[in-house]
């Protein structure tokens, strides 16, 4: 893919930008654990973080004063086979701090040693003890949004589609970052010579064949483990879906959004013209992703608004 087609801001970083090295187990290796040495920035001030033994592992990020009542539980990118909820303490934090809400980080194994469905189990889990949680936290647990980057936001919108099967109490919206839904495009051969900056189709079979422990693209893959192979999108929450014109995981996300529509769910698709694969991750400071973040965080504010319960007695 040509750079001119990337936007301006963020063409000299994109350009700098090395190909993971995530087809071989030293490559993950070395990845996984730069990423838990990296410090994006400093979190966000007057918001304290918590460290979680629960699975996994959880961070909890908590704004001055508690928060309003609302939570997010929020699942990290990678591919399915690197990530780590210390990649996006500073997104947590400032959402945090914003939003006036707990944020509730979850890690998650990752594949190929560990696939299906060890990662949305781990998902579920950290959801569960956000529930259990949810007095100590002063959460209300009706007023909980799920959101995820890349990775990350399929196995959030999985973990939706999991929880609206399994009754009880459900998240009140989904917000998804450029979401991974679809193996169906890793299977896509056609794709291959475009070479998508960031994150290219090759790097994408890659983690879904880790992640299914199967090719992509096959007839069948698991309940639960490919958002967009559920045939019946209907009765799930509303979902805030952003994506980059020039990201590989554009089509699909259009198209998971159009069937959400057509499902007669409240779906808002923010398409971002110039924006490869994760942007607003690894160049929060441009102009483009500032803008993008406010609008995310304004939608996702006003859904846990409206969420809000009466309070018992009151008319």
């Amino acid at each position: 893919m040509k750079l001119d087609l990337v936007d301006p801001e963020l063409r000299r970083d994109v350009a700098r930008m090395p190909r993971l090295p995530i087809r071989r187990k030293w490559g993950r290796r070395i990845v996984r654990a730069l990423v838990r040495r990296h410090r994006p920035g400093e979190p966000a001030e007057g918001v304290g973080i918590t460290d979680v033994t629960a699975g996994e592992g959880i961070r909890v990020y908590t704004p001055a004063g508690g928060g309003s009542g609302a939570a997010l539980l929020w699942v990290h990118g990678g591919g399915y086979v690197i990530g780590d909820v210390v990649q996006d303490d500073v997104f947590c934090s400032v959402t945090a701090r914003e939003l006036g809400i707990v944020v509730v980080s979850a890690n998650y194994r990752l594949a190929p040693e560990d696939p299906f469905p060890a990662a949305l189990d781990d998902a579920f889990t950290a959801w569960e003890w956000l529930r259990k949680s949810a007095a100590t936290l002063g959460v209300d647990p009706t007023r909980v949004a799920v959101g995820g980057s890349s990775a990350g936001a399929g196995l959030a919108a999985c973990l939706v589609q999991r929880l609206h099967d399994g009754g009880g109490v459900r998240p009140v919206a989904q917000w998804l970052f450029s979401p991974m839904l679809d193996d169906r495009t890793a299977a896509r051969g056609d794709l291959d010579p475009v070479r998508h900056r960031v994150w290219n189709n090759a790097a994408n079979r890659t983690g879904w064949g880790a992640y299914l422990g199967a090719a992509p693209g096959g007839p069948h893959t698991p309940d639960y483990a490919v958002a967009a192979r559920r045939a019946d999108l209907s009765g799930l929450p509303p979902a805030w879906i952003s994506v980059g014109d020039i990201d590989l995981f554009a089509d699909e996300c259009r198209a998971y959004a159009e069937r959400l529509r057509a499902a007669d769910v409240e779906c808002a698709f923010d398409l971002v013209l110039g924006a490869p694969h994760g942007f607003e991750a690894w160049a929060p400071d441009t102009r483009i992703a500032r803008d993008l973040l406010e609008r995310g965080r304004t939608w996702l504010g006003a859904r846990l608004t409206a969420s809000t319960s009466p309070v018992p007695g009151e008319a």
